[in-house]
């Protein structure tokens, strides 16, 4: 269900969500003509992160006890609107980390930094860097012992002795370092997901060129929830994470402050099977 609508005000009752899975907007990357409560388009960083703080301490309010979040950022060159006291222009920000600090600053538990490696990055029009090829995904708790569902995402298992041996046995095998899970491993075939995902970006013929891939969410949502759990979303954008619920059978409501795009999100969902519901908030 699409709620048009603040993320800072979220129509739900205190510890009603499982799982939240989300992508804000980034820095300065887009202007979505939402007016002054549009988050993203802040002339400095520390704007940036004190307000996707206040929406994060909304979205605590609503996690259970045991509830995750996971939190899709990429980063951002300084392009001075105003004078920074630090950023010098062309300056690699440092957009996630200072946002994951500052969440964890804020009473967050802060478990993982997941790189997301984009086999198909955008292209970008620089000679004096690398093209930037990934962006991170954060998993943070709410409180130290969380649901977070390991099996559901286990990856193929892939011998690391450098013989190239693959050996698969019914008992569980460690080879190398052990205590620090550094060594090849085996349990019937698959091992922990490892912290670097390589997921290619969706080509999409929407508008909104920044989706994050379906494919990503999945990960995210089997690792975060179980049946029928309810799922949220306070950036919903084009509906990635709605429509990724719907095929999981999870309930899911997302906030859009655009009307735009809460319009694109609910015929997403709704193609992906999810019931068409209308917006709680005035259009």
């Amino acid at each position: 269900m699409i709620v048009r609508g603040d993320a800072r005000k979220i129509p739900l009752r205190k510890e009603s969500v499982q799982c939240v899975v989300t992508s804000p907007p980034y820095f300065q990357l887009r202007d979505y003509s939402c007016g002054d409560r549009e988050i993203g388009n802040e002339d400095t960083p520390e704007k940036y992160v004190a307000n996707l703080a206040e929406v994060f301490r909304e979205v605590r309010r609503v996690l259970r006890k045991d509830g995750v979040l996971w939190l899709v950022l990429g980063d951002s060159h300084w392009s001075p609107r105003v004078r920074h006291p630090a950023l010098k222009r062309k300056d690699l920000i440092g957009i996630p980390w200072r946002v994951a600090l500052a969440l964890q600053a804020d009473g967050w538990h802060l478990r993982a930094d997941v790189i997301w490696a984009k086999p198909n990055p955008m292209p970008e029009p620089v000679r004096d860097r690398p093209t930037r090829s990934h962006e991170f995904v954060f998993l943070l708790s709410k409180s130290r012992r969380y649901y977070y569902d390991a099996d559901a995402i286990a990856e193929p298992a892939v011998s690391d002795h450098p013989s190239g041996n693959h050996f698969v046995r019914p008992h569980r095998l460690s080879w190398g370092n052990r205590g620090n899970s550094t060594g090849w491993n085996d349990i019937g075939g698959r091992r922990n997901r490892r912290d670097v995902w390589q997921i290619k970006s969706d080509l999409t013929k929407t508008a909104h060129y920044a989706a994050f891939p379906a494919a990503l969410a999945r990960l995210c949502i089997l690792a975060g929830s179980r049946l029928g759990d309810l799922v949220l979303d306070p950036f919903a954008g084009s509906g990635t994470v709605g429509a990724a619920c719907s095929r999981l059978s999870r309930r899911w409501i997302g906030i859009e402050l655009s009307a735009e795009y809460a319009t694109l999100a609910r015929r997403r969902t709704a193609q992906a099977g999810l019931p068409l519901k209308r917006s709680l908030a005035n259009s």
